[in-house]
């Protein structure tokens, strides 16, 4: 039975300084990312943009708000991120110009939707285990105001984006299922069937690590090929997992801001400290997931480094 393929679209809200730093990601302006390892230097150069910035992701922003006469606040929300993507197994076996076809038949969406001149950029990234497309936008609304909240505010605007964007997609991809309602902005919980994968993904884990114990010279052949079936799946359930969880950074940081500032509070209310509870339950359970997700032991690397060392996740 194949797997299901699901078209992704998540959104992220910055307001000041860690602009430069999703710029510094997404165009590749820093020599080492020891902090996304799955970003392989070497394939850099078959990144590309559908859409170049004209210059620093903030500056574009400022000059945006400022022609539009805007007024802003310290906290007032610059750019807004779109994360796009698909499944793992959706770019499986399809050449550089069938990604860059599927990512421009996306963007098309997002420019019926937002005003174009707001894009900043539109890179895709090939670099990594998924293609993907970083497109960073000013949270300019029709009639010239500056709000990310009215562009992709509340649940219902966020299932709205969901809902339109399947539409648009599946016209042209119809094995394409709808990704997920919620987004960053819009979550209040990781739901229960994260918690089942990550269940899976352990056990099939555990299964791998005892296989690979179990290779002698005598079944290297026959165990060789049933574990680098395992491993696929593994290595593909821990690349959904992490898209997921990526369309949770936003609330987690929110997560952590409210944190930090509950801890000030002086008067150590009852509501303060069980909210702080609320939160400290929901930030461990993410940590517990993104190390699922994120901790493939060592053994399983290099058995899957060798078994796929002349493949690649996509042909370009």
């Amino acid at each position: 039975m194949q797997k299901a393929q699901y078209g992704i679209l998540r959104f992220a809200k910055y307001k000041g300084p860690e602009i430069g730093n999703i710029e510094a990601h997404n165009e590749r302006t820093k020599e080492k990312y020891a902090s996304n390892p799955d970003v392989d230097l070497t394939r850099t150069k078959y990144n590309f943009h559908l859409i170049e910035p004209q210059g620093k992701y903030r500056a574009a922003a400022e000059k945006q708000i400022a022609a539009a006469g805007c007024k802003t606040r310290k906290d007032s929300v610059r750019l807004v991120e779109a994360l796009v993507t698909a499944s793992p197994e959706f770019f499986k076996g399809k050449k550089r110009a069938d990604v860059k076809e599927y990512f421009e038949y996306a963007l098309k969406f997002i420019q019926a939707h937002q005003s174009p001149e707001t894009i900043v950029s539109a890179v895709i990234h090939m670099d990594e285990k998924t293609p993907h497309m970083h497109l960073t936008f000013v949270p300019l609304t029709a009639d010239g105001r500056l709000s990310a909240k009215e562009i992709i505010g509340n649940k219902k605007k966020l299932t709205w984006w969901q809902d339109e964007f399947w539409r648009h997609m599946v016209k042209k991809y119809p094995d394409l299922e709808r990704g997920e309602s919620a987004s960053v902005t819009g979550r209040e919980h990781i739901p229960p069937r994260l918690f089942k994968q990550a269940v899976h993904l352990n056990r099939q884990r555990d299964i791998i690590l005892q296989t690979l114990k179990d290779i002698t010279p005598f079944n290297a052949g026959r165990k060789s090929t049933e574990v680098a079936e395992m491993i696929e799946k593994y290595i593909s359930g821990t690349e959904d997992m992490k898209t997921v969880l990526r369309g949770y950074e936003g609330e987690i940081k929110a997560l952590q801001a409210e944190n930090a500032k509950l801890e000030k509070d002086l008067d150590g209310s009852k509501e303060s400290i069980q909210k702080r509870i609320e939160n400290n339950q929901k930030l461990t359970e993410y940590e517990d997931l993104k190390r699922t997700a994120e901790a493939i032991p060592a053994e399983i690397l290099a058995a899957y480094s060798t078994l796929n060392a002349t493949e690649k996740t996509v042909e370009i």
